[in-house]
């Protein structure tokens, strides 16, 4: 039961993209010690529609009073954390006295009120900021050049290389790249300080020797501050990364490894609220045989004994926290597209807590034990903040800084029987008005990852905007998929053109056999993994008048040792999976219109996977460019977007090209082109 919904917008922002743009979107709730306070950040777009700024907002946990403004920088401000004294520590990039290019530093907002004032400056940024409970001690990250002893002489190194404009780096490792961004000459540490002294803050760097293990990482502090515990990645055989469990004594910086499993990466650790326990994820490491499988594990302080915790649960825990009294965990998990939230004790099993068809992030559990607090998106409505009653699950909606959107249809619910006997779902949004004497043209939208589920809302994937356009948009989760089981990740597992294929055609077959949908007019379109599934789809199928390919994997030879993170795809893309899997080898079989879309600082599927897709396409597919050179498969192309479309502007020219192409192939009009695009 969800009460207290805030009302909606009269009328639907989904119809132009401007305003879609617009939309505030929220993000990082983050709950005081005492639980009075919620705070999380809102993005909104700047004067000039170039770029979203964040701002920190107030919200009141028992939702009596309204949604108020708490930081008023003109660059963003994020990651909020709480002192001990109640101050609000959060990052932000602004001026800062001395410095021609200020970084991300840390600020610290006083809990009586009052302007925010400048805690950490650092020549190489400042983020993930952790603070004690109980103590006036934070730990935060920033980068340091590799070859500095100290954080004085990475100042003197980075100033160097800034005079000289030198640029170069010389790796002794891998990776070298992660998703847009080049890594090194700096590798984060971590710097721990006082809060208490209200002139000057002396940083201790606690892991001066880290080399490249602290990148990705997750941190959490002890209540009294006197250690902490993150994740530490070590290397591995053939160039591979493993991440394991140390515990780094603040004052003195010693470490002791925790956990250090060869066959598996271990994270996102949460101590207990008494500290003798550690909570953290296990994730087994993959074969080109087994699908990853992931489990909740508890470490002991005093006996070192790591043991699991709801033994047999065939679902992923996506986050996980402590209930107050440290008697059980309160965990998140993909579950039959949805993401609810359970609670288990330590030595049962999990019982569901949230019965809606929303997902939910950022949980954040009141002192008290009788609430929770979490940000609650679902296809039906973007993140909001909710409070959800520990004994009886009931919803309540916080009053936030925005209403939410009324969207322009509606949502149900289709499944059908694969192949092998299972069951995919999928959800299915229909446009308003939609009926059997005046049937809908049926986009079929491919999910990436590929271990991932259509679950929650998408900004960047937002089915409503197709929707508002006229098509019925289906939303499955085929085989790979999380939330069924991890029998329906492993029968996929291995084999992307076998199953997850089967399954996103037995699928469309059954919304294409719903009276509002039109079977003659269809479509398909996917980015990343749901990219790789719409390249094959055109090479073995013909039933769809267009498909769209964003950021696709394409020669499966060629993505694997090129991307930024090649261990981890190469230990389930042996050769012969890459070849019984691999698009480009139905290239001659594809007589499909195409729209191919890739940003070259993609470093996850990197262009190259882009390029070489639409060469083929032009050159040896079976719809050709003719002998003028002219071609019915087009190409988007981004200079400086990454593995998503991330700017407002190339957000709103990637829909409209989209929105044209399908139109033109799918519905038979033509619609301009922005006339920006040159």
């Amino acid at each position: 039961m969800v009460t207290q919904i805030p009302e909606l917008h009269a009328g639907t922002p989904f119809d132009e993209l401007d305003d879609y743009i617009a939309l505030a979107r929220l993000s990082g709730l983050v709950l005081s010690p005492d639980g009075s306070l919620l705070i999380c950040a809102r993005a909104v777009l700047d004067d000039k529609s170039a770029e979203y700024v964040s701002s920190l907002w107030e919200i009141d946990p028992e939702g009596r009073r309204p949604a108020r403004r708490l930081t008023w920088g003109s660059t963003s401000e994020s990651g909020a954390a709480f002192a001990f004294d109640g101050d609000v520590l959060f990052t932000a990039t602004r001026a800062v006295p001395g410095e021609s290019d200020p970084q991300p530093a840390l600020w610290r907002l006083p809990a009586a009120g009052g302007e925010a004032q400048l805690l950490i400056s650092r020549p190489g940024g400042v983020s993930s900021v952790s603070a004690a409970k109980a103590a006036p001690t934070f730990v935060a990250q920033t980068s340091v050049m590799a070859s500095a002893i100290s954080l004085d002489q990475d100042d003197q190194v980075r100033s160097a290389r800034k005079d000289k404009k030198v640029t170069a780096m010389l790796h002794t490792g891998y990776p070298v790249r992660h998703w847009d961004h080049d890594l090194g000459p700096d590798h984060p540490h971590l710097v721990v300080a006082e809060t208490d002294s209200k002139e000057s803050v002396e940083l201790r760097d606690i892991t001066p020797t880290a080399g490249a293990a602290l990148r990705e990482t997750s941190t959490t502090i002890s209540d009294d501050g006197l250690f902490v515990v993150t994740t530490w990645t070590v290397g591995d055989a053939s160039a591979a990364r493993r991440s394991t469990l140390v515990r780094i004594d603040t004052v003195t910086g010693d470490r002791v490894t925790l956990v250090d499993e060869a066959d598996a990466d271990v994270y996102n650790p949460v101590l207990s609220p008494d500290g003798t326990k550690l909570a953290f994820i296990r994730e087994t490491l993959t074969t080109p045989e087994s699908a990853p499988r992931m489990t909740l594990q508890l470490y002991d302080f005093g006996s070192g004994a790591v043991t699991g915790v709801a033994d047999g649960w065939d679902r992923w825990p996506t986050s996980l926290a402590w209930l107050p009294d440290g008697s059980g965990l309160v965990v998140t998990a993909d579950d039959g597209g949805r993401g609810p939230i359970f609670t288990i004790d330590l030595w049962g099993q999990p019982v569901r807590l949230t019965a809606d068809d929303a997902a939910y992030t950022d949980v954040r559990v009141a002192p008290d034990g009788e609430s929770i607090y979490a940000l609650r998106a679902s296809y039906e409505a973007p993140p909001h903040v909710v409070r959800v009653d520990l004994r009886s699950g009931e919803i309540t909606a916080l009053r936030g800084p925005d209403t939410l959107p009324e969207l322009p249809g509606t949502l149900t619910e289709i499944t059908a029987r694969a192949e092998d006997g299972s069951t995919v779902r999928s959800w299915l949004a229909l446009p308003t008005g939609a009926a059997p004497h005046a049937p809908v043209p049926l986009l079929l939208w491919v999910h990436g990852g590929p271990l991932g589920s259509w679950n929650t809302w998408s900004w960047r994937w937002n089915p409503w905007l197709l929707v508002a356009k006229g098509y019925a948009v289906l939303l499955p989760d085929p085989a790979l998929s999380t939330g069924y089981g991890q029998d329906f990740v492993q029968r996929g597992w291995g084999q992307w053109g076998k199953a997850p294929f089967t399954d996103l055609m037995a699928i469309t077959d059954a919304a294409v056999a719903q009276p509002e949908i039109d079977p003659k007019r269809t479509g398909a379109m996917g980015g990343s993994f749901g990219g790789y599934m719409a390249n094959w789809i055109a090479g073995h199928t013909n039933r769809f008048d267009a498909i769209v390919t964003h950021a696709s994997l394409w020669a499966l030879d060629q993505f694997g040792p090129t991307t930024d993170a090649a261990w981890y795809w190469q230990r389930e893309m042996s050769p012969e999976m890459a070849v019984e899997n691999s698009p480009h080898l139905y290239v001659a079989d594809i007589t499909t219109p195409m729209l191919v879309i890739h940003g070259d600082k993609d470093y996850r599927v990197p262009i190259g996977e882009g390029l070489r897709l639409w060469y083929e396409l032009l050159a040896e597919s079976g719809l050709p460019a003719d002998d003028d050179g002219k071609t019915d498969h087009r190409f988007l192309y981004f200079p400086d977007e990454n593995h998503w479309v991330l700017k407002p502007q190339h957000t709103k020219i990637w829909y409209e090209v989209v929105t044209a192409f399908l139109s033109e192939h799918v519905l038979g009009e033509d619609v301009a082109l922005p006339e920006i695009l040159g």
